[in-house]
């Protein structure tokens, strides 16, 4: 808190996810004076580890820890795939 907000978030650290998502909506569209209900979240994998980002968007956050539930990723495909047999 005494440095401002973080370049990156730790979404799996919150209590109420959504609730996060939410808010970052609401100030994209307070900031660029548009409906809520007109905006929607984009996402992208960064190639880039979470500890080499340094610098804030302009819009939106930037996330990382975020839990997968039947599949896992790829790095090398940088995609979704099936998960392991037997492992959560």
């Amino acid at each position: 808190v005494d440095n401002g907000l973080p370049a990156v978030f730790w979404i799996s650290g919150f209590f109420f996810p959504q609730a996060f998502l939410t808010g970052t909506l609401q100030n994209f569209a307070r900031k660029n004076q548009v409906g809520i209900d007109t905006c929607s979240l984009d996402f992208r994998n960064q190639t880039v580890q979470h500890t080499d980002i340094t610098d804030k968007p302009e819009d939106g956050v930037i996330i990382w820890g975020l839990f997968l539930e039947g599949c896992r990723w790829d790095s090398e495909a940088n995609s979704l795939i099936e998960s392991r047999p037997k492992e959560l």
